[in-house]
Protein backbone atom coordinates (compact mmCIF):
# COMPACT_ATOMS: atom_id res chain seq x y z
CA UNK A 1 0.00 0.00 0.00
CA UNK A 2 1.31 3.21 -0.93
CA UNK A 3 1.86 5.91 1.43
CA UNK A 4 -1.26 7.84 -0.29
CA UNK A 5 -3.00 5.29 0.06
CA UNK A 6 -2.60 4.25 3.57
CA UNK A 7 -3.44 8.03 4.32
CA UNK A 8 -6.78 7.78 2.53
CA UNK A 9 -7.32 4.88 4.98
CA UNK A 10 -6.90 6.31 8.27
CA UNK A 11 -9.02 9.31 6.66
CA UNK A 12 -11.99 7.02 5.83
CA UNK A 13 -11.29 5.43 9.30
CA UNK A 14 -11.54 9.06 11.34
CA UNK A 15 -15.23 9.73 9.28
CA UNK A 16 -16.27 6.12 10.58
CA UNK A 17 -15.47 6.94 14.36
CA UNK A 18 -16.72 10.55 13.73
CA UNK A 19 -20.30 9.62 13.34
CA UNK A 20 -19.88 6.62 15.84
CA UNK A 21 -19.07 8.98 18.34
CA UNK A 22 -21.76 11.28 17.92
CA UNK A 23 -24.82 8.60 18.16
CA UNK A 24 -24.00 5.73 20.62
CA UNK A 25 -26.16 7.62 22.91
CA UNK A 26 -29.76 7.81 20.98
CA UNK A 27 -29.29 3.64 21.51
CA UNK A 28 -27.46 3.11 24.83
CA UNK A 29 -30.14 5.83 26.39
CA UNK A 30 -32.63 3.38 25.53
CA UNK A 31 -30.78 0.90 28.33
CA UNK A 32 -29.88 4.01 30.39
CA UNK A 33 -33.28 4.97 31.15
CA UNK A 34 -34.69 2.69 33.61
CA UNK A 35 -36.61 3.81 37.17
CA UNK A 36 -34.32 4.34 39.78
CA UNK A 37 -30.94 4.75 37.26
CA UNK A 38 -28.37 7.33 37.73
CA UNK A 39 -29.54 9.14 34.34
CA UNK A 40 -33.62 8.85 35.48
CA UNK A 41 -35.95 7.05 33.58
CA UNK A 42 -37.33 9.42 30.75
CA UNK A 43 -35.96 8.98 27.33
CA UNK A 44 -35.77 12.68 26.54
CA UNK A 45 -33.57 14.54 29.21
CA UNK A 46 -30.82 11.96 28.87
CA UNK A 47 -30.81 12.23 24.91
CA UNK A 48 -30.51 16.44 25.84
CA UNK A 49 -27.27 15.55 27.83
CA UNK A 50 -25.76 15.58 24.23
CA UNK A 51 -26.42 19.02 23.39
CA UNK A 52 -23.29 20.11 24.26
CA UNK A 53 -21.41 17.78 22.64
CA UNK A 54 -23.33 19.13 18.81
CA UNK A 55 -22.73 22.38 19.89
CA UNK A 56 -18.84 22.20 20.12
CA UNK A 57 -18.70 20.06 17.31
CA UNK A 58 -20.65 22.81 15.15
CA UNK A 59 -18.58 25.77 16.94
CA UNK A 60 -15.18 24.31 16.60
CA UNK A 61 -15.22 23.26 13.39
CA UNK A 62 -14.53 27.14 12.23
CA UNK A 63 -11.50 27.43 13.54
CA UNK A 64 -9.78 24.25 11.96
CA UNK A 65 -8.44 25.95 8.91
CA UNK A 66 -6.90 28.34 11.14
CA UNK A 67 -5.43 25.75 13.09
CA UNK A 68 -4.02 23.45 10.02
CA UNK A 69 -2.27 26.37 9.01
CA UNK A 70 -0.39 27.14 12.22
CA UNK A 71 0.25 23.28 14.28
CA UNK A 72 -0.61 21.17 10.83
CA UNK A 73 -2.78 18.63 9.56
CA UNK A 74 -0.75 15.47 11.13
CA UNK A 75 -0.81 17.09 14.53
CA UNK A 76 -5.22 17.94 14.58
CA UNK A 77 -5.58 14.53 13.70
CA UNK A 78 -3.90 12.47 16.41
CA UNK A 79 -5.32 14.94 18.66
CA UNK A 80 -8.97 13.55 16.99
CA UNK A 81 -8.50 9.78 17.58
CA UNK A 82 -6.58 10.40 20.93
CA UNK A 83 -9.02 12.97 22.14
CA UNK A 84 -11.97 11.33 21.11
CA UNK A 85 -11.55 8.05 22.11
CA UNK A 86 -9.88 8.79 25.51
CA UNK A 87 -13.13 11.02 25.95
CA UNK A 88 -15.67 7.66 25.04
CA UNK A 89 -13.62 5.88 27.75
CA UNK A 90 -14.05 8.53 29.98
CA UNK A 91 -18.20 8.65 29.35
CA UNK A 92 -18.41 5.23 29.81
CA UNK A 93 -17.15 6.38 33.76
CA UNK A 94 -19.56 8.96 33.86
CA UNK A 95 -21.45 8.43 37.61
CA UNK A 96 -23.99 11.76 37.08
CA UNK A 97 -25.79 13.08 34.12
CA UNK A 98 -23.05 16.41 34.49
CA UNK A 99 -20.65 13.99 33.95
CA UNK A 100 -21.80 12.81 30.98
CA UNK A 101 -22.65 15.61 29.87
CA UNK A 102 -19.51 17.16 30.29
CA UNK A 103 -17.54 13.71 28.85
CA UNK A 104 -19.49 13.84 25.58
CA UNK A 105 -18.49 17.76 25.15
CA UNK A 106 -14.99 16.53 25.00
CA UNK A 107 -16.24 13.94 22.19
CA UNK A 108 -17.85 17.18 20.70
CA UNK A 109 -14.63 19.19 20.71
CA UNK A 110 -12.30 16.40 19.31
CA UNK A 111 -14.83 15.54 16.59
CA UNK A 112 -14.77 18.80 15.34
CA UNK A 113 -11.77 18.67 13.80
CA UNK A 114 -12.19 15.61 11.17
CA UNK A 115 -14.41 17.02 8.73
CA UNK A 116 -12.40 20.58 7.70
CA UNK A 117 -9.54 18.76 8.16
CA UNK A 118 -10.08 14.92 6.56
CA UNK A 119 -12.52 16.34 3.73
CA UNK A 120 -9.55 18.68 2.71
CA UNK A 121 -7.55 16.24 2.55
CA UNK A 122 -9.55 13.80 1.02
CA UNK A 123 -10.61 16.50 -1.90
CA UNK A 124 -7.20 17.03 -2.37
CA UNK A 125 -5.69 13.80 -2.61
CA UNK A 126 -9.10 12.70 -5.41
CA UNK A 127 -7.47 15.03 -7.72
CA UNK A 128 -10.11 16.33 -11.15
CA UNK A 129 -12.49 13.47 -10.20
CA UNK A 130 -13.30 13.61 -6.38
CA UNK A 131 -16.79 11.91 -6.60
CA UNK A 132 -15.73 8.61 -6.34
CA UNK A 133 -13.38 9.30 -3.45
CA UNK A 134 -16.23 11.95 -1.59
CA UNK A 135 -18.79 9.05 -2.04
CA UNK A 136 -16.27 6.22 -0.85
CA UNK A 137 -15.66 8.34 2.07
CA UNK A 138 -19.35 9.07 2.31
CA UNK A 139 -19.60 5.38 2.62
CA UNK A 140 -17.37 5.15 5.70
CA UNK A 141 -19.17 7.83 7.75
CA UNK A 142 -22.32 6.06 6.76
CA UNK A 143 -20.95 2.72 8.68
CA UNK A 144 -20.57 5.02 11.19
CA UNK A 145 -24.01 6.10 11.66
CA UNK A 146 -25.00 2.19 10.72
CA UNK A 147 -22.78 0.51 13.25
CA UNK A 148 -23.66 2.61 16.11
CA UNK A 149 -27.42 1.56 16.97
CA UNK A 150 -26.63 -2.46 16.14
CA UNK A 151 -23.16 -2.25 18.24
CA UNK A 152 -24.74 -0.10 21.14
CA UNK A 153 -27.08 -2.36 21.22
CA UNK A 154 -25.46 -5.91 21.38
CA UNK A 155 -23.03 -4.10 23.75
CA UNK A 156 -25.87 -2.64 26.09
CA UNK A 157 -27.78 -5.88 26.29
CA UNK A 158 -24.91 -8.22 27.15
CA UNK A 159 -22.66 -6.23 29.37
CA UNK A 160 -23.99 -2.80 29.80
CA UNK A 161 -24.64 0.59 28.62
CA UNK A 162 -20.78 1.62 29.56
CA UNK A 163 -19.29 -1.03 27.64
CA UNK A 164 -21.09 0.61 24.61
CA UNK A 165 -18.31 3.65 24.90
CA UNK A 166 -15.85 2.06 26.43
CA UNK A 167 -15.02 -0.39 23.74
CA UNK A 168 -15.00 2.11 20.82
CA UNK A 169 -13.11 4.39 23.30
CA UNK A 170 -10.34 2.34 23.15
CA UNK A 171 -10.43 1.12 19.77
CA UNK A 172 -10.16 4.83 18.50
CA UNK A 173 -7.65 5.49 20.74
CA UNK A 174 -5.47 2.27 19.37
CA UNK A 175 -5.93 3.78 15.59
CA UNK A 176 -4.50 6.86 16.85
CA UNK A 177 -1.42 5.86 18.14
CA UNK A 178 -1.31 3.68 14.96
CA UNK A 179 -1.61 7.14 13.03
CA UNK A 180 0.89 8.66 15.08
CA UNK A 181 3.52 6.49 13.71
CA UNK A 182 2.58 7.23 10.10
CA UNK A 183 3.98 9.59 7.97
CA UNK A 184 1.42 11.95 5.71
CA UNK A 185 1.90 12.73 1.91
CA UNK A 186 1.52 15.25 -0.24
CA UNK A 187 0.62 19.29 -0.02
CA UNK A 188 -2.08 20.77 -0.32
CA UNK A 189 -2.00 20.09 -4.09
CA UNK A 190 -0.64 17.78 -6.34
CA UNK A 191 2.67 18.59 -8.60
CA UNK A 192 1.42 18.39 -12.03
CA UNK A 193 -2.36 18.83 -11.48
CA UNK A 194 -4.17 20.69 -13.66
CA UNK A 195 -4.62 24.49 -12.07
CA UNK A 196 -8.37 25.46 -10.62
CA UNK A 197 -10.20 27.02 -13.39
CA UNK A 198 -11.04 30.73 -12.99
CA UNK A 199 -15.18 30.65 -12.12
CA UNK A 200 -17.20 33.71 -12.71
CA UNK A 201 -17.94 34.91 -9.60
CA UNK A 202 -21.38 35.36 -9.49
CA UNK A 203 -21.83 31.13 -10.20
CA UNK A 204 -19.30 31.25 -7.50
CA UNK A 205 -21.70 33.49 -4.91
CA UNK A 206 -24.91 31.24 -6.18
CA UNK A 207 -23.26 27.96 -5.57
CA UNK A 208 -21.42 29.22 -2.02
CA UNK A 209 -25.30 30.36 -0.87
CA UNK A 210 -26.55 26.98 -2.35
CA UNK A 211 -23.74 25.39 0.21
CA UNK A 212 -24.49 27.18 3.27
CA UNK A 213 -28.58 27.34 3.09
CA UNK A 214 -28.18 23.64 2.50
CA UNK A 215 -25.64 23.08 5.63
CA UNK A 216 -28.18 25.05 7.79
CA UNK A 217 -31.02 23.02 6.94
CA UNK A 218 -29.92 19.63 6.30
CA UNK A 219 -27.53 19.74 9.55
CA UNK A 220 -30.64 19.92 11.44
CA UNK A 221 -32.22 17.14 9.54
CA UNK A 222 -29.45 14.83 9.17
CA UNK A 223 -28.53 14.67 12.79
CA UNK A 224 -32.68 14.35 14.16
CA UNK A 225 -33.14 11.74 11.81
CA UNK A 226 -29.91 9.47 12.76
CA UNK A 227 -30.85 10.68 16.64
CA UNK A 228 -34.29 9.54 16.89
CA UNK A 229 -33.99 6.60 14.63
CA UNK A 230 -33.63 4.03 17.12
CA UNK A 231 -36.16 5.36 19.19
CA UNK A 232 -38.73 4.94 16.20
CA UNK A 233 -37.69 1.82 15.54
CA UNK A 234 -38.70 0.57 19.72
CA UNK A 235 -42.08 2.49 18.84
CA UNK A 236 -43.26 1.78 16.15
CA UNK A 237 -41.85 -1.94 15.17
CA UNK A 238 -40.19 -3.40 18.78
CA UNK A 239 -41.01 -1.75 22.10
CA UNK A 240 -39.90 -4.63 24.32
CA UNK A 241 -36.91 -4.26 26.35
CA UNK A 242 -35.68 -7.61 25.54
CA UNK A 243 -35.95 -6.07 21.50
CA UNK A 244 -32.93 -3.44 22.25
CA UNK A 245 -30.66 -5.58 19.81
CA UNK A 246 -33.66 -5.95 16.90
CA UNK A 247 -34.04 -1.96 17.19
CA UNK A 248 -30.49 -1.50 16.79
CA UNK A 249 -30.28 -4.04 13.45
CA UNK A 250 -33.47 -2.65 12.05
CA UNK A 251 -31.83 1.09 12.78
CA UNK A 252 -28.65 -0.24 10.57
CA UNK A 253 -30.96 -1.08 7.65
CA UNK A 254 -32.11 1.72 7.11
CA UNK A 255 -29.04 3.41 7.26
CA UNK A 256 -27.56 0.71 5.21
CA UNK A 257 -29.74 2.71 2.48
CA UNK A 258 -27.60 5.42 2.77
CA UNK A 259 -24.23 3.95 2.28
CA UNK A 260 -25.67 2.26 -1.02
CA UNK A 261 -26.66 5.35 -2.23
CA UNK A 262 -23.54 7.45 -1.06
CA UNK A 263 -21.58 4.87 -2.87
CA UNK A 264 -24.12 5.60 -6.10
CA UNK A 265 -23.86 8.61 -6.14
CA UNK A 266 -20.21 8.94 -5.57
CA UNK A 267 -19.97 6.97 -9.25
CA UNK A 268 -22.46 9.37 -10.57
CA UNK A 269 -21.39 12.75 -9.62
CA UNK A 270 -18.24 12.37 -11.74
CA UNK A 271 -20.24 12.02 -14.95
CA UNK A 272 -23.00 14.03 -14.15
CA UNK A 273 -23.83 18.26 -13.58
CA UNK A 274 -24.40 18.57 -9.41
CA UNK A 275 -27.72 19.63 -10.05
CA UNK A 276 -29.09 16.60 -12.18
CA UNK A 277 -27.58 14.36 -9.12
CA UNK A 278 -29.19 16.82 -6.01
CA UNK A 279 -32.55 17.57 -7.55
CA UNK A 280 -33.96 13.98 -7.95
CA UNK A 281 -32.53 12.85 -4.52
CA UNK A 282 -33.84 16.25 -3.06
CA UNK A 283 -37.51 15.48 -4.76
CA UNK A 284 -37.61 11.94 -2.84
CA UNK A 285 -37.02 14.02 1.33
CA UNK A 286 -40.03 15.67 2.03
CA UNK A 287 -42.70 13.47 0.96
CA UNK A 288 -40.63 10.21 2.56
CA UNK A 289 -40.48 12.28 5.72
CA UNK A 290 -44.18 12.91 6.11
CA UNK A 291 -44.56 9.57 5.70
CA UNK A 292 -43.14 8.54 8.40
CA UNK A 293 -44.20 10.87 10.70
CA UNK A 294 -47.70 8.71 10.28
CA UNK A 295 -46.49 5.36 9.06
CA UNK A 296 -47.06 1.90 11.85
CA UNK A 297 -45.28 -1.50 11.21
CA UNK A 298 -43.05 -2.76 8.70
CA UNK A 299 -43.60 0.16 6.52
CA UNK A 300 -41.32 2.24 8.67
CA UNK A 301 -38.96 0.22 7.54
CA UNK A 302 -38.49 0.97 4.02
CA UNK A 303 -39.85 4.33 4.41
CA UNK A 304 -36.83 4.92 7.08
CA UNK A 305 -34.62 4.05 4.21
CA UNK A 306 -36.27 6.15 1.82
CA UNK A 307 -34.90 9.21 3.88
CA UNK A 308 -31.37 7.89 5.04
CA UNK A 309 -30.94 7.18 1.05
CA UNK A 310 -31.75 11.15 0.58
CA UNK A 311 -30.16 12.57 3.21
CA UNK A 312 -26.93 10.35 2.98
CA UNK A 313 -26.82 10.72 -1.14
CA UNK A 314 -27.07 14.65 -0.27
CA UNK A 315 -23.86 14.75 1.96
CA UNK A 316 -21.99 13.74 -0.85
CA UNK A 317 -23.41 15.99 -3.44
CA UNK A 318 -22.57 18.74 -1.18
CA UNK A 319 -19.40 18.42 -0.68
CA UNK A 320 -18.38 18.00 -4.12
CA UNK A 321 -19.94 21.58 -4.53
CA UNK A 322 -16.84 22.88 -2.94
CA UNK A 323 -14.42 20.79 -4.91
CA UNK A 324 -16.05 21.42 -8.40
CA UNK A 325 -16.45 25.85 -7.10
CA UNK A 326 -14.40 26.57 -4.92
CA UNK A 327 -10.08 26.72 -5.66
CA UNK A 328 -7.72 24.54 -3.40
CA UNK A 329 -6.56 27.74 -1.58
CA UNK A 330 -9.90 28.40 -0.33
CA UNK A 331 -11.09 25.32 0.21
CA UNK A 332 -10.00 24.52 3.71
CA UNK A 333 -12.07 27.67 4.92
CA UNK A 334 -14.68 26.94 3.35
CA UNK A 335 -15.24 23.53 4.85
CA UNK A 336 -15.08 24.95 8.42
CA UNK A 337 -17.55 27.31 7.57
CA UNK A 338 -19.80 25.19 5.96
CA UNK A 339 -19.37 22.55 9.02
CA UNK A 340 -19.37 25.35 11.55
CA UNK A 341 -23.25 26.26 9.84
CA UNK A 342 -24.28 22.80 9.39
CA UNK A 343 -23.58 21.21 12.98
CA UNK A 344 -25.12 24.85 14.35
CA UNK A 345 -28.66 23.34 13.03
CA UNK A 346 -27.26 19.59 13.90
CA UNK A 347 -26.47 21.53 17.63
CA UNK A 348 -30.19 22.28 17.99
CA UNK A 349 -31.32 18.17 17.07
CA UNK A 350 -31.02 16.22 20.17
CA UNK A 351 -32.86 19.14 22.80
CA UNK A 352 -35.70 19.46 19.85
CA UNK A 353 -36.16 16.00 19.72
CA UNK A 354 -35.81 15.47 23.05
CA UNK A 355 -38.12 18.27 24.17
CA UNK A 356 -40.95 17.27 21.11
CA UNK A 357 -40.77 13.71 22.59
CA UNK A 358 -41.56 14.61 25.88
CA UNK A 359 -44.39 16.92 25.26
CA UNK A 360 -46.02 14.52 22.69
CA UNK A 361 -45.04 11.61 23.71
CA UNK A 362 -43.91 9.73 20.43
CA UNK A 363 -41.78 11.11 17.60
CA UNK A 364 -44.75 12.11 15.02
CA UNK A 365 -44.89 16.41 15.41
CA UNK A 366 -40.60 15.54 15.43
CA UNK A 367 -40.90 13.50 11.97
CA UNK A 368 -43.37 16.57 10.43
CA UNK A 369 -41.00 19.17 11.76
CA UNK A 370 -38.11 17.56 9.95
CA UNK A 371 -40.59 17.29 6.08
CA UNK A 372 -40.74 20.99 6.73
CA UNK A 373 -37.07 21.66 7.16
CA UNK A 374 -36.43 18.84 3.66
CA UNK A 375 -38.10 21.72 1.38
CA UNK A 376 -35.91 24.22 2.02
CA UNK A 377 -33.22 21.18 0.75
CA UNK A 378 -35.38 21.10 -2.47
CA UNK A 379 -35.44 24.84 -2.81
CA UNK A 380 -31.43 24.93 -2.80
CA UNK A 381 -31.29 22.00 -5.57
CA UNK A 382 -33.69 24.06 -7.87
CA UNK A 383 -31.66 27.29 -7.20
CA UNK A 384 -28.24 25.38 -7.78
CA UNK A 385 -26.44 26.05 -11.12
CA UNK A 386 -25.82 23.40 -13.84
CA UNK A 387 -23.45 23.81 -15.94
CA UNK A 388 -21.36 21.54 -18.26
CA UNK A 389 -18.46 23.35 -17.21
CA UNK A 390 -18.41 21.49 -14.23
CA UNK A 391 -17.40 17.87 -16.04
CA UNK A 392 -15.22 19.97 -18.44
CA UNK A 393 -13.28 22.35 -16.70
CA UNK A 394 -11.03 24.07 -19.79
CA UNK A 395 -14.54 25.10 -20.88
CA UNK A 396 -14.55 27.71 -18.11
CA UNK A 397 -12.40 30.20 -19.82
CA UNK A 398 -15.21 30.75 -22.58
CA UNK A 399 -18.02 30.83 -20.03
CA UNK A 400 -19.96 34.14 -20.66
CA UNK A 401 -21.08 35.82 -17.30
CA UNK A 402 -24.36 36.43 -17.50
CA UNK A 403 -26.90 34.75 -15.88
CA UNK A 404 -28.00 31.08 -17.23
Amino acid sequence: MTPAARQIVFINAAHTFTHYSLLILPTAVLAMAVPGGAFGDSYGPILALATGMFVLYGLLSLPQGWLAQRVGRKVLMTAFFLGTGLSLIASAFAATPWMLAATLAGVGVFTAIYHPIGTTMLVEAAGDKPGRSIGTNGVFGNIGVALAPVVTAFLAAQFSWRAAFLVPGVLCALVGLWWLRTPIVGGPAHRGARPFPVIPRFLVRRAVLVLMSIAAASGLVFNAFTLLLPKLMQERLADAPSLLPIVGMLAFLATLCGALTQFSVGRTIDKHTLKRVFLPISIVLAPAMALLSVAQGWLVLPLAGAVAASIFGQVTVNETMAARYISPDLRARIYSIRFFVGFLGAAAAAPIVGFLHERTGNLTVVTLVLAGFSVVTLGCALFFPDRREELEPELWAAAATPAE
